[in-house]
């Protein structure tokens, strides 16, 4: 799941970051209540998690303007104020739920994935691009009816591509979905992730399905002959 964070306080946010990012979520982060309406307006999330005082824009009003904006992205709230006034505000404004600090990173996830749930159970979750299978909730890729076992990056790249089959996907826009888009990685570490992936989804003999859009980025063939130049 893709969670975008907006906190203020820089140890915090490193903490939710390196956190979550370690429980398999993708991470975006803001430090500001400006730059977090920006960043959920222009992306889209699975969740937010909201701190209330945040610089430039609160954590109430940057609510206010997300749903005015009809953005229904679930957000948890997280924040040292613990008074039920403060609680039932929160949540009458539009948060899907509240937790105070200090926390369990346990109890994070839970809640993440609870006010994600309904999301995840409406949507049908396999990609399916010709013979391969792709469920990105379970973890499980098949292709040809035979189960292939990735990484997490592995399965990360390979959702992105699958989910845009036929399509050229920007090497930009696989580092910002793999990695989040303010994570620094060197300039060939998504080569490296994509010959990887090549090893393991590429049948022997057959067709190759990760192809190459030189200058660009990369493709994933989903039927043979389908794409050109790649």
């Amino acid at each position: 799941m893709r969670i975008l964070i907006v906190e203020d306080e820089p140890r915090m946010l490193e903490l939710l970051r390196q956190g979550l990012y370690e429980h398999g979520f993708t991470v975006m982060t803001a430090s500001d209540g400006e730059t977090g309406l920006a960043m959920a307006t222009a992306h889209e999330l699975d969740a937010m998690v909201l701190d209330i005082g945040l610089p430039r824009l609160d954590g109430y009003a940057l609510l206010r303007a997300l749903r005015a904006s009809e953005r229904r992205t679930p957000v948890l709230m997280l924040t040292a104020r613990d008074t039920e006034d403060e609680i039932i505000h929160g949540l009458d404004g539009g948060a899907d739920d509240y937790l105070t600090k200090p926390f369990s990173f346990p109890e994070l996830v839970a809640r993440l994935q609870s006010i994600t749930r309904p999301r995840r159970e409406k949507a049908d979750c396999a990609i399916r691009a010709g013979d391969v299978v792709v469920d990105p909730v379970r973890r499980t890729v098949w292709r040809n009816g035979e189960s292939i076992s990735l990484t997490r990056l592995e399965l990360l790249l390979l959702t992105c591509l699958a989910r845009q089959a036929g399509q050229c996907v920007s090497r930009q826009t696989l580092i910002e979905f793999i990695w989040g888009a303010e994570h620094a990685v060197g300039p060939g570490a998504l080569d490296v992730l994509v010959n990887s992936l090549r090893a393991k989804i590429d049948a022997p003999g057959g067709q190759k399905r990760v192809g190459t859009v030189r200058g660009r980025g990369y493709i994933f063939r989903s039927a043979a002959g389908a794409e050109k130049n790649a």
